[in-house]
């Protein structure tokens, strides 16, 4: 599991998510390559040449895909300090100096 699908609060993301931080247009490949642990670019690949192959099939599928599975969560990805810091201080001011 990739270090950017795990939430310190809630431990691993679960689920099919959109990933659009990798994504080429609308993130469905990213997010399939993140939820079975496959390489992007393999993902990717496969998904053209079935667009060349069976183009209106993987195309309606592409776009059920975009509108059914949500997009994934920000999740933070830093180490435990930095974010027990910024979780404490979040509804504090920060007073002039």
């Amino acid at each position: 599991m990739t270090q950017s699908t795990w939430n310190i609060d809630y431990g691993p993301l679960r689920g099919l998510y959109r990933d659009q931080e990798r994504a080429w247009i609308f993130g469905v490949c990213a997010g399939i390559a993140d939820r079975f642990n496959f390489r992007l670019s393999t993902v990717r690949i496969i998904a053209i040449i079935s667009l060349v192959l069976f183009f209106w099939l993987t195309a309606a599928i592409y776009i059920g895909a975009t509108l059914l599975i949500k997009e994934k969560p920000l999740v933070y990805s830093g180490c435990r300090s930095e974010y027990d810091f910024w979780r404490r201080n979040r509804h504090q001011p920060w007073s002039d100096i």
